[in-house]
């Protein structure tokens, strides 16, 4: 090779090799960010109509009625604001053994085993009220974060299921789930019978 083709290339190249040897900042790929919400404060309001229960609501949920093959139910949809969801409310009349019920709605929380990182439950017991039950809370990416039943164990039966509308991202909702958290616990706590 030529020796002055060489040196050409040396003087060329020398800036770029030289360059990149400088600095010792490495470069780190950032986490993905979400968007801070700005929710209200908590504040409650009684709900109550003609169906056979009573409870404490945020301000900010919608209570719609949901309609059957008889017209009217005590079934409710539970709109959740800003929050983007809505928690399926089921009233029922029971018929059968109460295991029949506590069973099917322990089986709809098993089906998010596949997806949940942990479920937790909180027992609901009180007495005084009639008022007995359970609190599920599904962490990581399911369908539905939160989950309860309640009964006064010889007639009547509630469940609720939330769901959000959007496609479930744990981390991204941790901030909403924890919020949530705080309203729920308040409507199975005030939950009353009449």
């Amino acid at each position: 090779m030529n020796t002055k083709y060489m040196k050409v290339m040396f003087l060329f190249l020398s800036p770029f090799l030289f360059s990149s040897c400088g600095g010792n900042e490495i470069s780190i790929p950032k986490p993905p960010t979400y968007l801070r919400m700005n929710l209200p404060r908590h504040n409650y309001k009684l709900y109550s109509n003609s169906c056979p229960y009573m409870f404490e609501i945020s301000e900010i949920f919608q209570v719609e009625d949901v309609m059957d093959e008889s017209g009217l139910s005590c079934h409710k949809e539970i709109k959740l604001g800003p929050l983007n969801g809505v928690i399926h409310f089921s009233y029922i009349n029971m018929v059968e053994p109460l295991s029949r019920y506590v069973n099917y709605s322990n089986d709809k929380v098993d089906e998010h085993k596949i997806k949940a990182n942990s479920i937790e439950d909180v027992n609901i017991i009180r007495e005084e009220d009639r008022v007995f039950g359970t609190f599920f809370e599904l962490k990581g990416d399911v369908a539905t974060p939160f989950q309860f039943y309640l009964t006064d164990s010889t007639k009547r039966f509630v469940s609720g299921v939330v769901y959000f509308n959007c496609v479930p991202n744990y981390d991204s909702l941790k901030p909403s789930l924890d919020y949530l958290k705080l309203d729920l616990m308040k409507l199975v706590n005030t939950f009353k019978w009449k």
